[in-house]
């Protein structure tokens, strides 16, 4: 089965590790950044496991097991943004930095990232019709009300109040 297992190695974006002991893990795994530990018990600190408690077993069962860990560990890879000094984590819809954790809405994590693509300051107007899907001819002041918001929530949490500026032309993050 290990010859196996190296053969879906080499076709595969990530390291898979066959570990019998905890020692032999950590070494193994310094410096991966995508890997998938098969062993037959569970480490406590190490993610992306399959554990085979019973053996023998059938080899389409081990691929799906392989495949089912591989879409979690993308899913995972890709639901993280970078901001600045922040990770925005977008399936717990979270900003992060450090050991602290700021809960956000849908609408401030498509602001947050939507300035942040910006290399310019962006308009009230565009933000309505990008974040929002306003008419730009709608008189209303939600996205200086979120903004508002948003910035308040960031300096309480972070004490931070520079994360989202304003110019005379829009909101940059930068």
């Amino acid at each position: 089965m290990y010859h196996i297992l190296e053969e879906l190695d080499l076709d595969l974006n990530f390291n898979i590790i066959i570990a019998d002991n905890i020692d032999s893990f950590n070494e193994k795994v310094k410096g991966l950044k995508n890997y998938l530990i098969i062993s037959n018990k569970k480490y406590l600190d190490a993610a992306n496991q399959i554990i085979l408690d019973k053996s023998p077993i059938n080899i389409f069962k081990l691929v799906e097991k392989i495949n089912i860990e591989f879409l979690k560990l993308q899913f995972n890879n890709q639901s993280e943004v970078k901001v600045k000094n922040y990770t925005i984590d977008l399936n717990s819809r979270e900003l992060l930095s450090k050991n602290t954790k700021l809960k956000l809405t849908e609408k401030e994590i498509d602001t947050i990232t939507y300035l942040f693509k910006s290399d310019k300051p962006v308009s009230i107007g565009e933000l309505q019709e990008k974040v929002w899907s306003y008419q730009s001819d709608i008189e209303t002041h939600t996205v200086e009300t979120h903004i508002y918001r948003l910035r308040k929530k960031i300096l309480k949490t972070f004490n931070n109040d520079e994360f989202i500026i304003s110019k005379k032309n829009g909101y940059q993050i930068k």
